[in-house]
């Protein structure tokens, strides 16, 4: 199973960003499948998810900002991120973990995302 992370860049304080993560390979089951994001000098922590047969999870700093989706025909999840701030600066991580024959957990490639104020 691949991971395939895309729409990071440069945006000013308050702008908005649209991640995307498509995977690739058989999977029978998508578990858990969203963002994670790691700052310089901070440990990586969870941005957002989505969750089978469960609510999305958000991480406390981006809620009410920051909204996961899944895209069914896409084979991917998308996270709409608004308001951003200085604070969302950051790579983010795509992670998967799945069922299937090769299922496990799986990271994409980061992605940058900067915040300038």
């Amino acid at each position: 199973v691949q991971l395939q992370a895309s729409g990071g860049g440069l945006v000013q304080a308050g702008g908005s960003l649209r991640l995307s993560c498509a995977y690739s390979g058989m999977v029978l089951k998508i578990n858990r499948m969203g963002w994670y994001r790691q700052a310089p000098g901070k440990e990586r922590e969870l941005v957002a998810l989505i969750i089978s047969n469960s609510a999305p999870k958000y991480g406390d700093s981006v809620k009410g900002r920051f909204t996961i989706s899944r895209d069914s025909a896409k084979n991917a999840v998308h996270l709409q991120m608004n308001s951003l701030n200085s604070g969302d600066t950051a790579v983010y991580y795509c992670y998967g973990s799945f069922n299937g024959p090769l299922g496990g957990d799986y990271w994409g490639q980061g992605t940058l995302v900067t915040v300038s104020s």
